[in-house]
């Protein structure tokens, strides 16, 4: 038999699969499948009554069990494209001590939990175990649910790799292994662990691999692991999301700050990106004495604290999530109509990901680029990489285009954690980090200050033994 790693590919250098666009696909309903009747009624219980796009290309292919490569925007029902056929082929079969059957490789922590919750229902319909795997929880408590057993293990590349490297998980009679968010695994490091994974898993097994770009890691992946996979990339990229605004907002330096704040004051749920955790932080303190229901997620934060601010902010205890980019993947929030970009990104494809956790699944939704004048270049650069040609308009605070296009208002100034407001910081025309420049040069800018303090206060000093000597 033909091993999957002989494809017919070299490494570095693979041959480009066949690819099914939308314009060629049949009409596709969950009854048509041949589902079993208990993912039916599972499904038809949740209110999901037609398959969305990727679902709809990828599942006659995916339950039959050939290899997938789906590429597409995130927020595009992808879970269950590849959930359904995972669990679908594994029903039936049971799992002994530490050897799960079917496996789903994620990046982040928040995305092992979402997907598995995602699935339970399916999963629990069809008498089959699921077990999260990730940094930052109990990893005995990961050792224990291993042993006992389970069909469907969802985990992030490192804490999987520490599992198996205790022994505590072995990989041989995994069939079907799903790699979910590819680019961002590679992106993170993670290319020699996830290959370490699929050199580990049944070879003659089945492999989805869904990834928003296809960039030399993943392509490497690709070739040297799926075996006559089908391409399947029916999802727009966010440039040609229709229900998606896109917007520059041209701000003045000393007032970027106050734009800020209001635009969090907005009613209804914001997610700010920056660059930084220090930044996040500095920012929801902000907020928060402002009187702006605000919640820090980065990867700074305990598990239980990002698990716990996330559910705030679904349930609108939090209304402002503020974030690294831990948040622009798989993060799935209903009805969340605007993301703002406070520090610009560099990259197109962190872009379009920030930009994916609004307009999801057919709602509308506006992504806003908050930019100093100095900037304008490199982020029409970015933005033109990423396909987007967005509305540019300058904007102060308190102006009415600036409440127009998200919604801004005067918050109300009264503090959430019984501190006092924080005083606007006197803001330079450097990226927004922390409070208005740079990690450097704030802290460059702090030394300089306690020296000159220093200083002054030592001549005071010398002074006043001057005036009691001579007194």
């Amino acid at each position: 038999m033909k091993h999957p790693h002989d494809s017919g590919t070299t490494h570095g250098s693979p041959t480009r699969p066949r690819t099914t666009t939308p314009e060629l696909l049949p009409a596709v309903t969950f009854a048509g499948l041949e589902l079993p009747t208990e993912v039916l009624r599972t499904l038809s219980e949740r209110g999901v009554r037609e398959p969305f796009p990727i679902q709809a290309a990828t599942l006659p292919d995916a339950l039959k069990g050939r290899d997938i490569l789906g590429r597409g925007r995130t927020g595009s029902g992808k879970t269950l494209a590849f959930g359904l056929p995972l669990l679908v082929r594994t029903a039936g079969r049971r799992a002994e001590p530490k050897q799960p059957l079917a496996l789903i490789l994620v990046p982040t922590r928040e995305l092992t939990q979402q997907v598995a919750q995602a699935l339970a229902p399916y999963a629990e319909a069809l008498r089959l175990r699921i077990a999260t795997v990730a940094g930052g929880t109990s990893i005995g408590r990961q050792i224990a649910a291993l042993r006992q057993g389970a069909e469907v293990v969802v985990a992030t590349p490192g804490r999987l790799h520490d599992l198996i490297e205790r022994n505590a998980c072995r990989l041989g009679r995994v069939r079907i292994t799903v790699l979910d968010e590819a680019d961002q695994m590679c992106d993170l490091g993670f290319l020699p662990q996830v290959a370490d994974v699929l050199d580990q898993v049944h070879p003659d097994g089945q492999r989805m691999l869904f990834s928003a770009t296809l960039d030399r890691d993943v392509d490497q992946l690709v070739g040297r692991y799926l075996h006559d996979p089908v391409v399947h990339s029916v999802d727009p990229g966010a440039g040609t999301v229709t229900t998606m605004e896109h917007h520059v907002l041209v701000v003045h330096g000393p007032d970027r700050y106050a734009v800020i704040t209001e635009i969090a004051a907005r009613d209804g749920r914001v997610l700010l990106f920056l660059d930084t955790k220090h930044a996040v932080d500095q920012l929801t303190r902000h907020l928060r004495a402002s009187g702006v229901r605000a919640g820090a997620l980065h990867s700074g934060k305990s598990q239980p604290q990002r698990t716990r601010t996330l559910a705030q902010f679904k349930n609108s205890q939090v209304t402002v999530l503020v974030a690294t980019n831990v948040a622009a993947r798989g993060l799935h929030v209903d009805d969340l109509d605007l993301v703002v970009n406070v520090d610009p990104p560099t990259e197109a494809k962190d872009y379009v990901h920030r930009a994916g956790r609004t307009a999801r699944a057919g709602e509308s939704g506006s992504v806003v680029t908050l930019v100093l004048s100095g900037q304008r270049r490199e982020t029409s650069r970015m933005m033109a990489e990423a396909g987007i040609e967005p509305t540019v308009t300058k904007v102060r605070s308190g102006e009415a285009e600036l409440s127009r296009i998200t919604g801004a208002r005067t918050p109300s100034g009264i503090p959430l954690d019984g501190e006092p407001a924080v005083p606007r910081p006197k803001n330079t025309n450097a990226p927004f980090r922390g409070l208005g420049t740079s990690k450097g040069a704030s802290r460059g800018a702090g030394g300089k200050s306690r020296k000159a303090g220093e200083a002054r206060k030592l001549a005071e000093a010398r002074k006043a033994a001057l005036v009691r000597r001579n007194g």
